[in-house]
């Protein structure tokens, strides 16, 4: 078959390609926000799944997450936001996704992912965990830092989606 026909054949493909970028994203910061764009590049539909981790008390709740999440992928097509609660690849089977995003700052970031990513494969060997590094001017911004800034009163304008304004009500 002529490569040509072969690229023709490739690119008509309906299947669409889904994945899910989960996170408790406490707050959705531009780190984010950038595997997000880098994601969307490789698949159809992304859906930006907002878990509910019961062993961490989130300074925003889901709801807000969900709406931060919201005014940060404004005019996006192909992103999809929704919650959950369970297991990543229980969500996964239920909104036929066949990929997991998890996005990388750090080699620290790459072991513990590998290893979720691991024991996701042994529980559901058709959900494959794609890693996408950040790009390197977003690699130092964690939501942790963004809360601690925001919690002590400072402006988190510079770790924020354009247009994205957190307001100073969870201050000490």
């Amino acid at each position: 078959m002529p490569l040509l026909s072969l690229n023709v054949i490739l690119k008509s493909e309906t299947i669409m390609k889904t994945a899910v970028f989960p996170g408790s994203f406490d707050p959705f910061t531009l780190g984010h926000l950038d595997v997000l764009q880098s994601a969307m590049r490789l698949f159809d539909k992304v859906i930006v799944a907002v878990g509910y981790n019961l062993q961490k008390s989130g300074l925003f709740t889901v709801e807000e997450r969900v709406e931060i999440i919201r005014s940060s992928v404004k005019g996006m097509e192909g992103v999809q936001i929704e919650s959950y609660q369970g297991l990543t690849i229980d969500f996964c089977k239920r909104v036929n996704a066949t990929f997991i995003v998890r996005g990388l700052r750090t080699t620290t970031d790459f072991e513990l992912e590998r290893v979720i990513a691991q024991a996701n494969k042994k529980m559901s060997p058709n959900i494959t965990t794609v890693f996408i590094p950040s790009g390197h001017e977003y690699s130092f911004i964690t939501s942790t830092v963004v809360r601690d800034v925001l919690i002590n009163g400072g402006d988190v304008s510079a770790f924020m989606a354009e247009g994205v304004c957190l307001t100073s009500k969870h201050e000490l």
